[in-house]
């Protein structure tokens, strides 16, 4: 007998825990590995399975093959707070793709942070300025300031995607860390979903870090950004995903959501500019233009301090999602493949880790593990970086 087809005994709630980690049924499994279903249930009995099929079985789950081994499910619980809900019901159990893509920026931050310290870099001291406590109003106003932008800043971009570009190397020019990947790593076969997180803030006083899942609507990114960057300011990782829009119950959700909210749309010049809509025009796409926000988030701050109900801004909403649906199948996304690159790893990172490298103080191994290219890939990314 072949050591592939050789018959081993491992612990069958391992082998159950791994097939539900992804949202897989028996049936879809057996069909992806190529056995019948009845093959499946049996080994998550039994835990009798074949070598071959331990070995297709963590590359279809995205386990590591050790843990297979283990005697009992290991705990994939995320290493940060979790404030993702649908409704009023926290989500368990996190993605595979969520896990990895977590551990994969605490990497990336622990490197930036020790190259910071070696290099004299001093604590950042906007990083846990905030308070829950605080008022939105004036934590808005602070974190503008950092950044050296004007409170109407936005209105020197020609389009709200412009605005967008610009506040994220703004962000990143204060000294955190940005990332934009709507993939694990450059693995396009493992794309995030967005119903399951949005973004996510990691907290540290030299390298903060904060994460905006690519594969969401764009409309929605912005928010998304300078939500998890208030997650900075008041020192608290988390993970969120705004399950239509709506922020979860928890305390430090509904802060951000609301310093976001100010620093984007500033509730007294909203109202000003409420009642200066042309006749005949929506007033969301008035309000976009205007504050170089998506008309998405100009609804949505509108339901914030009460111009529109919930039943309008949800009538909006749901116009809004199938829009964006057909927009996306019209396109069929893509872009510059080396511009991705600079916004899922991140321009101020990128660039740390190019000049480590070429100064010999990083080893092009560790660079390829930190960044996720290989090889010529990395060469070009290089190239691109200009430096």
């Amino acid at each position: 007998m072949s050591s592939a087809r050789l018959q081993i005994s491992l612990q069958p709630a391992v082998l159950l825990w791994a097939r539900e980690r992804v949202g897989l049924d028996p049936k879809e499994l057996a069909v992806k590995i190529g056995i019948k279903p009845d093959r499946v249930s049996e080994w998550e009995t039994s835990g009798k399975i074949s070598f071959s099929q331990v070995e297709k079985l963590a590359h279809l789950t995205h386990t590591p093959l050790g843990f297979l081994y283990l005697p009992e499910p290991p705990d994939d619980r995320l290493p940060i707070p979790d404030f993702r809900t649908i409704g009023d019901q926290t989500l368990l159990r996190p993605s595979p793709d969520l896990l990895d893509t977590v551990q994969a920026m605490q990497r990336r931050q622990g490197w930036m942070r020790d190259e910071l310290i070696e290099d004299g870099a001093r604590p950042l001291g906007f990083v846990g300025s905030a308070t829950l406590d605080s008022k939105p109003i004036e934590v808005a106003e602070a974190m503008r300031t950092a950044l050296r932008l004007a409170r109407n800043w936005a209105e020197a971009e020609r389009t709200w995607t412009d605005a967008l570009r610009h506040l994220r190397d703004r962000i990143e020019e204060a000294g955190v860390l940005v990332v934009f990947n709507g993939v694990v790593g450059n693995n396009t076969h493992r794309k995030l979903n967005p119903d399951e997180f949005r973004g996510f803030a990691l907290v540290d006083a030299y390298a903060p870090l904060v994460f905006i899942n690519g594969a969401d609507y764009k409309a929605a990114q912005m928010f998304t950004m300078v939500h998890e960057l208030a997650h900075i300011w008041a020192g608290a990782d988390g993970v969120s995903n705004f399950q239509d829009m709506q922020p979860s119950p928890n305390r430090t959700e509904r802060f951000c959501n609301a310093v976001a909210a100010e620093f984007l749309v500033p509730a007294r010049d909203l109202r000003s500019a409420w009642g200066q809509v042309p006749q005949g025009e929506a007033p969301f796409n008035f309000l976009a233009r205007r504050f170089k926000v998506s008309s998405l988030v100009a609804a949505r701050r509108a339901l914030d301090i009460s111009l529109i109900d919930r039943d309008g801004f949800f009538d909006f909403y749901n116009a809004y999602r199938e829009d964006e649906r057909r927009r996306r199948l019209h396109d069929g996304g893509g872009g510059d493949f080396w511009n991705n690159q600079n916004v899922r790893i991140g321009q101020r990172f990128g660039a740390a880790v190019v000049r480590a490298v070429k100064e010999g103080r990083l080893l092009f191994r560790d660079a390829y593990l930190l960044t996720g290219l290989k090889g010529k890939t990395f060469d070009h990314f290089v190239e691109a970086m200009g430096i």
